[in-house]
C-alpha cells in the first residue's frame, strides 16, 4: 500500500527524487513496495521505460533533418595536402539526429560503401575555402572531409545547417553535464537522508509497518545508490573520453598548421619560379625583335635579288638580239663574197661581241652564284627562324601550364 499524500516518509521522498533523476537517464523502471513497475510511472506522467524506448529505437532512433548532394573528398593521409575523391559522382549527404543519444551525424553512402560517418561535436568548424567548396576536420576519423557543391547557395545552406547542428550539439552536451552534476548532488543528498528515513518510518508507522517497510526500503536504496555510482563512473569515463578527443583535436590542428605552413612555402617557391619564367620571357621577346630585324634584312635581300633577275633578263634579251644580228651578218658574208673586207670588219665586231658575250656570261654566272648564295642564306635563316619559333612556342606553353598550376594552387589554398 502506497503512503498517504498527507504523511510521506523521508525514504519515500528520497526514492521519488532518485526515480525522477533515473528517468532522465532512461534507465530501467522503478519497482515500488507494492510491486508496481513502469506502468505506475507512466500513469503519473513520467518518461517511458527503457524497454519501451528500445522498441521505438528502430523507428525513431535516427531521423534525417537535412539532405543535399555534393562531391565528397578526403585529405590525402600521406601528404596532408592533396584532396582524394571519395565518390565518382555527386552523392547524397545528410544530417541525421539520434533521438536516444541526442547526437548529430553527417552520413553519406555511395552504393554499399559508407564514405562519410562523422559525429558532430561543438569543437568542429566548417570552413568555406571557395565559392563552391567547404571542409571540416573529424578528429575521431583522423581525417578532413571536403564537399564540392554545384552552386554557392547549396554550400551556404549546408554551412548554416552545420552551425545550427553544432550549437544544438553544444546545448546537448551542456545538458548532459548538468544531469551528471545533478545526479552527483542527489546521490549525496540521498546518503544524508537515509539515516533519518528509518526514524521517520518508525514515527509515522506501526511496529508491523516497521518490519514490512525497513527491509525492502534499504534494499531499494542500496540498488539506487549502486546505479548512481555506475552513472558517476560512466560520467568520469566520458570526461576522460572528451579529454582524449580534445587532445586529438589539438594534434589535428597542429598537423593542419604544419600543412598550411608547407603550402605557404610552396607558394613562395612558385612565385620565385614565376619570376624566373617572366625574365626568360622578356629575353625571348628581345630575341624575337632581333629575328624580326633579320627578317627585314632578308626582305631587302629579296628585293635586290629581284632587281638582279630583272637585269639578267634584260642582258639575255640583249644577247639574243646580238646573236640575231650576228646570224644576219654571217648570212650576208656567205651571200656576198666580195664583201670580205666588211666581213673581216664584221668578224672583228663579232669577236668583240663574243668577248662581250663572254664577259656577260661571266657576269651572269657570277650573278647566278650570288643568287644561289642569297637563296641558301635565306633558307638557312628560315630554318633558324622556324626552330626558334618552335622553342618559343614550347616556352609559352610551359608558361601557360605554370600559370594554370599557380591558379589551381591558389584555389586549393
Amino acid at each position: 500500500m502506497m503512503p498517504s499524500m498527507r504523511f510521506q516518509p523521508a525514504w519515500w521522498v528520497a526514492s521519488r527524487k532518485r526515480r525522477r533523476l533515473l528517468s532522465s537517464f532512461d534507465w530501467e523502471p522503478w519497482t515500488g513496495r507494492d510491486g508496481s513497475s513502469g506502468n505506475h510511472r507512466r500513469r503519473e506522467g513520467k518518461a517511458p521505460s527503457a524497454a519501451c524506448s528500445r522498441r521505438l529505437r528502430g523507428e525513431l532512433r535516427e531521423q534525417p533533418i537535412f539532405t543535399t548532394r555534393a562531391h565528397v573528398f578526403q585529405i590525402d593521409p600521406n601528404t596532408k595536402k592533396n584532396w582524394m575523391p571519395a565518390s565518382k559522382q555527386a552523392v547524397t549527404v545528410s544530417y541525421f539526429y539520434d533521438v536516444t543519444r541526442n547526437s548529430y551525424r553527417i552520413i553519406s553512402v555511395d552504393g554499399a560503401k559508407v564514405i562519410i560517418n562523422s559525429t558532430i561535436t561543438p569543437n568542429m568548424t566548417f570552413t568555406k575555402t571557395s565559392q563552391k567548396f567547404g571542409q571540416w576536420a573529424d578528429s575521431r576519423a583522423n581525417t578532413v572531409f571536403g564537399l564540392g557543391f554545384s552552386s554557392e547557395q547549396q554550400l551556404t545552406k549546408f554551412a548554416e545547417k552545420f552551425q545550427e547542428v553544432k550549437e544544438a550539439a553544444k546545448i546537448a552536451k551542456d545538458k548532459t553535464q548538468e544531469k551528471i552534476e545533478t545526479s552527483s548532488d542527489h546521490s549525496q543528498e540521498s546518503g544524508r537522508e537515509t539515516p533519518s528515513s528509518t526514524q521517520a518510518s518508525s514515527v509515522n508507522g506501526t511496529d508491523d509497518e516497521k518490519a514490512s517497510h525497513t527491509g525492502p526500503a534499504n534494499t531499494h536504496l542500496k540498488s539506487e545508490n549502486d546505479k548512481l555510482k555506475i552513472a558517476l563512473t560512466q560520467s568520469a569515463a566520458n570526461v576522460k573520453k572528451w579529454e582524449i578527443e580534445l587532445q586529438t583535436l589539438r594534434e589535428s590542428n597542429a598537423r593542419l598548421t604544419t600543412a598550411l605552413q608547407e603550402s605557404a612555402a610552396s607558394v613562395e617557391q612558385w612565385k620565385r619560379q614565376f619570376s624566373i619564367c617572366r625574365d626568360e620571357n622578356d629575353r625571348l621577346r628581345n630575341k624575337i625583335d632581333e629575328l624580326e630585324e633579320q627578317c627585314s634584312e632578308i626582305n631587302r635581300e629579296k628585293e635586290k635579288n629581284t632587281q638582279l633577275k630583272r637585269r639578267i633578263e634584260e642582258l639575255e634579251a640583249e644577247l639574243r638580239e646580238k646573236e640575231t644580228e650576228l646570224k644576219d651578218l654571217r648570212k650576208q658574208s656567205e651571200i656576198i663574197p666580195q664583201l670580205m673586207s666588211e666581213c673581216e670588219y664584221v668578224s672583228e665586231k663579232l669577236e668583240a661581241a663574243e668577248r662581250d658575250n663572254q664577259n656577260l656570261e661571266d657576269k651572269v654566272r657570277s650573278l647566278k652564284t650570288d643568287i644561289e648564295e642569297s637563296k641558301y642564306r635565306q633558307r638557312h635563316l628560315k630554318v633558324e627562324l622556324k626552330s626558334f619559333l618552335e622553342v618559343l612556342d614550347g616556352k609559352i606553353d610551359d608558361l601557360h601550364d605554370f600559370r594554370r598550376g599557380l591558379s589551381k594552387l591558389g584555389t586549393d589554398n
